[in-house]
């Protein structure tokens, strides 16, 4: 039996690290560039909101987001629509119905007349 073997566990389909790897190597790089003189001193981390709304993952979440409150809305104006067709659709349903049933007698009433007056002359 022949088993299909694909990349190493440690790396994607395309050979890169897998995101949490590149993540830690990013980490650590980060780490290593610290310049020797700021070893001795306190530094704290900062998280810059503007560089966060601009990465491309946070993009396609905001794209999402902002496509599913459309939808959502859309969906609200199709029901409404819906609701105002269904109420056409039977009202005219019955006026045409009424409507036939009436032209259907008097095409009798006009046809027993006709016969009347055909056997009259």
């Amino acid at each position: 039996a022949h088993s299909v073997e694909g990349p190493p566990a440690s790396t994607t389909k395309l050979g890169y690290p897998p995101p949490k790897e590149m993540a830690s190597r990013r980490v650590l790089l980060g780490l290593l560039a610290l310049p020797a003189a700021a070893v001795g001193t306190v530094s704290s981390l900062t998280f810059d909101v503007a560089a966060a709304k601009n990465r491309p993952v946070s993009k396609v979440i905001t794209l999402l987001k902002d496509m599913m409150k459309q939808l959502e809305k859309e969906a609200e104006e199709d029901e409404e629509i819906y609701d105002k067709m269904a109420c056409w659709c039977e009202t005219n349903d019955k006026e045409k119905t009424k409507s036939i049933a009436d032209a259907e007698a008097r095409i009798e009433d006009l046809t027993t007349k006709i016969e009347e007056l055909t056997a009259a002359s």
